[in-house]
């Protein structure tokens, strides 16, 4: 039985395109997985913290030496580790902030990326999270799609493909769904411009 990770860091709710095309996405892969197990990973409820001195001194010590507030630290970062290691294919859909990743994303890009445990640390740096993979749909203002003068300004797509290949997720789909800005000034719903998006969307279930 398959399993589908679905991470969603918009805080916009119903208002989201990522959100609005990822739906998509996940009601095409259910067609596709009538047997598959869907989990949900809301960035946007779930208020990760970020990675401070505790999580950062446990990571390189023994078990037995971990303090109270270390194990606490990393049960966390263990939890969502344990979701990507039992996903079959990750689905992250998110917005784009001042052209990379929101905060809330990369808190979990930083829970999850972790020596000896996700990446095999110096010297080889071999990701561990092997036989898997991504769908990024990335929802912004601007279109930043190739050939577009703001293209060189798209820092997200390039990132999240280096950060997951580093842990050993290589096959990554991307869907850039530029244009949301028409959808801020009224000129266009989140329905007409997710339009465009949606055979992009379907194409990328496999």
């Amino acid at each position: 039985m398959p399993t589908l990770l679905n991470i969603q860091s918009s805080p916009r709710g119903q208002n989201s395109l990522s959100r609005t095309l990822s739906q998509d996405f996940v009601t095409a892969w259910q067609a596709k997985h009538p047997e598959g197990k869907i989990v949900v990973r809301d960035l946007a409820e779930t208020h990760l913290p970020y990675v401070g001195v505790p999580w950062i001194t446990g990571v390189f010590l023994p078990t037995d030496q971990h303090t109270d507030e270390m194990r606490q630290a990393l049960a966390l970062s263990d939890a969502l580790i344990a979701e990507l290691f039992a996903a079959d294919e990750i689905l992250i859909g998110t917005p784009m902030y001042n052209f990379t990743v929101p905060a809330n994303l990369k808190a979990w890009i930083d829970l999850v990326v972790r020596p000896r445990v996700t990446h095999s640390g110096p010297p080889d740096r071999k990701g561990l999270v092997t036989g898997k993979t991504c769908t990024l749909i990335i929802a912004s203002g601007g279109v930043y799609d190739a050939g577009q003068p703001a293209a060189a300004s798209d820092y997200e797509s390039g990132y999240l493909r280096r950060v997951l290949g580093f842990i050993g997720i290589t096959e990554v789909d991307v869907v850039l769904a530029g244009g949301t800005a028409a959808v801020s000034f009224g000129s266009a719903t989140i329905d007409e411009l997710a339009d465009k998006f949606r055979p992009a969307v379907r194409a990328a279930v496999r």
